[in-house]
Order: C-alpha cells, then sequence, then structure tokens
C-alpha cells in the first residue's frame, strides 16, 4: 500500500492486486459481477470500455476522444503506479470480462478545501446496461471514497446525458454548480 497527502487528509491507496475489496454485485441478477481493483492487464479492456463515455448526444463543437482519452491516461498511470491520489476498480462478469469501470482521485473539495474525491469517470459496458451496474458502481465509488476519508464525492456530467443525469439524480447527487462555455470562434 501506498502512503500520500491530499490537501489537509492522509489517504491509503492499495495498488493492483492489493489486498482491498471485493463487492458482489447485481443482487437482483442471476449474473454477478464482482467490482475489484483494476490490474496492468484490464488496461486493453478498460480502453476498449472508455469511449463509452460518449454514448450519448455530444454536443456538436466537441470532439468526442476528448471525452475520454484524459481517463485512458490517468487509467494508465494508475496501473502504473504513478497517480497516488487515483484508483481504478472495475466490474467483472463470472467470465472476467470487464463490463464497468469508475476512475477516482482523492482531492479537496472545490469550495470548502475539505477532503473529497472527484469520479473521474464511471462506465457500464453496453451488454450490462440495464441490470443497476451502473447504481453499483457508484455506490462502490461513494463507499470507496467515504473509506478513503472523503466526505463528499463530485462528478462532471454533460446536460444532455440524461441517462447518466437520471442515475446521479436517483442517489441524491446535487447539481449545485454549472459550467457554462460561450465558444469564441
Amino acid at each position: 500500500m501506498q502512503w500520500f497527502y491530499a490537501a489537509i487528509f492522509t489517504c491509503q491507496v492499495p495498488r493492483h492486486g492489493g489486498s482491498r475489496y471485493a463487492a458482489t454485485m447485481n443482487r437482483d441478477h442471476p449474473e454477478n459481477h464482482t467490482i475489484r481493483p483494476a490490474v496492468t492487464s484490464d488496461y486493453p479492456a478498460i480502453l476498449e470500455l472508455l469511449p463509452q463515455l460518449t454514448d450519448f448526444n455530444v454536443p456538436e463543437r466537441r470532439d468526442p476522444t476528448h471525452l475520454w482519452q484524459g481517463d485512458a491516461v490517468l487509467a494508465e498511470q494508475v496501473l502504473q503506479g504513478q497517480a497516488p491520489t487515483s484508483y481504478c476498480d472495475v466490474a467483472v462478469d463470472h467470465h472476467n470480462q470487464l463490463c464497468g469501470l469508475i476512475l477516482v482521485t482523492l482531492r479537496p473539495e472545490l469550495l470548502s478545501q475539505a477532503a473529497s474525491a472527484h469520479l473521474e469517470a464511471i462506465v457500464v459496458a453496453p451488454q450490462a446496461r440495464g441490470q443497476g451496474l451502473g447504481r453499483e458502481l457508484l455506490e462502490h465509488a461513494e463507499s470507496s471514497a467515504q473509506a478513503h476519508g472523503a466526505t463528499s464525492l463530485t462528478l462532471h456530467v454533460f446536460a444532455n446525458n440524461q441517462r447518466a443525469r437520471a442515475l446521479y439524480d436517483q442517489q441524491g447527487y446535487d447539481s449545485e454548480l454549472i459550467r457554462a462555455i460561450k465558444w469564441l470562434d
């Protein structure tokens, strides 16, 4: 395990293969999923899954690859032990196929500077949608952030990503800030 300091709190983030936790998923469905820390050999499947972050009506002036390429870089850094304040957990099915992931960074809350975490990415593979896996991954992100000392979990979502916004609304997320943009060209 590695220790690091982020703002005013100390966290311990186990690295790939660590003895963190595994959670059985989809209690309401016959097919079980397990959440575990991502390992280096998961990276190709993570790269395959991350473009699903653009599976909504991406705003016209946005390049869809920009929505996930930074997450791909961060996931690689996590797997190489080069991002000590971040972690990536994956959901795998009973065939050990990656069907979802979360990518989280521990960092101070924007305004209060309190111990917090930011959900960089949450993705569910198309074949695993509609089974509650997104909710389970989000609850897992919340629990793991709290276990690391965070008192809040933040995230960003595009206004027209209705599927994601519905999940966050159902789980009690408050859309307290609005990010506005005006293109100047």
